[in-house]
């Protein structure tokens, strides 16, 4: 070997080990805190963390070796993020993720220091929490959600398979969703041009949905936000569809139509949320939230469930099926 060659081999070598060395020796052990929108028995909230862990460990961060990772969970509410958020600030970490608005809106409040990470978090800059998705400018960053004409998506997909649907019910939690209104003035504008009366049903409680299923119609059908209240209560919610025969569309997540809902439509949530472990390591690394660009959402994922369209008395178009993600029968 040239003694030019091996001089590089080695200039190579110790500039890799330099990119790493932050996350494999540490001066001390590091900290990232949780604020989990989710329950830690909800198999998606595992399999979220599952996936951020296994990222870390990719980049040199396991934990209890040079990482630790404090949780709270079932933040659905900005007072409840208040209290939780201050108790993870508390434990003085390096970076704090945030699922869900509320936390962001609490853990903003509370210092300008720490760096923020948010996933599930709509219309950033409309909500006050960047500057603007390019340049966030502050100590927060992340990777946005839903854009505000996901309403008029949602409404298209519900009445496409169930055309008789003309009274909508759009059921949503003005505390775990203050940005729900977006999406909900983009499915009324679409219902206006297709004939279709869209109404909006703030629920707090569970007790509150039977309700608002029961007294729909012939013509009705649901959208349920994609919101931590709607996604905690996605079995009651399948189960009242069905006892009342009402087609639903569940924005939260493939969970909807897997567990025996009609259809489900919402961000391909396991693609962005591989992307959250390297903005952590990027952080951890010395670099600013200011400087890393919020993240777009660029794929989806759509499922039919055929066996609860049969039970409903609905047909489902070939071209429906045929531009799934998946059909479950």
């Amino acid at each position: 070997m040239r003694r030019r060659e091996f001089i590089g081999l080695i200039g190579s070598a110790a500039a890799a080990w330099s990119r790493g060395a932050h996350a494999q020796q540490p001066d001390r052990m590091r900290r990232i805190g949780w604020l989990e929108q989710g329950q830690p028995d909800d198999p998606n909230v595992q399999a979220r963390i599952s996936a951020v862990r296994q990222g870390l460990e990719q980049l040199g961060w396991v934990v209890g070796r040079n990482l630790q990772i404090d949780y709270r969970w079932g933040v659905v509410s900005f007072e409840m993020a208040q209290r939780l958020g201050g108790e993870l600030l508390s434990l003085s970490p390096d970076v704090v993720l945030s699922v869900g608005s509320p936390g962001v809106k609490a853990l903003q409040q509370a210092t300008t220091s720490v760096p923020i990470v948010f996933i599930f978090v709509a219309e950033p800059v409309d909500q006050g929490f960047v500057q603007s998705l390019a340049h966030p400018g502050g100590n927060i960053t992340g990777f946005a959600y839903l854009e505000r004409t996901i309403g008029a998506k949602w409404l298209t997909l519900l009445t496409e398979i169930a055309p008789k649907v003309k009274h909508i019910a759009y059921v949503f939690s003005p505390k775990a969703a203050p940005y729900a209104h977006f999406y909900y003035e983009s499915a009324q504008a679409a219902g206006e041009k297709m004939g279709a009366q869209i109404d909006i049903n703030p629920v707090s409680e569970p007790a509150d949905i039977e309700p608002i299923l029961s007294h729909l119609g012939a013509d009705g059908g649901v959208i349920f936000n994609a919101d931590a209240f709607t996604n905690n209560n996605l079995k009651l919610e399948i189960d009242l569809a069905a006892r009342y025969g009402v087609p639903a569309i569940y924005g939260g997540g493939s969970g909807g139509a897997k567990a025996g809902g009609l259809i489900s439509y919402n961000l391909d949530v396991p693609a962005q949320v591989r992307q959250i472990a390297p903005y952590f390591d990027r952080i951890l690394g010395g670099e600013n939230p200011a400087d890393l660009p919020v993240q777009q959402p660029t794929q989806f994922q759509y499922l039919i469930n055929l066996k609860t369209a049969k039970a409903l008395g609905l047909a489902v178009p070939m071209t429906m099926q045929m531009t799934a993600d998946e059909v479950i029968e």
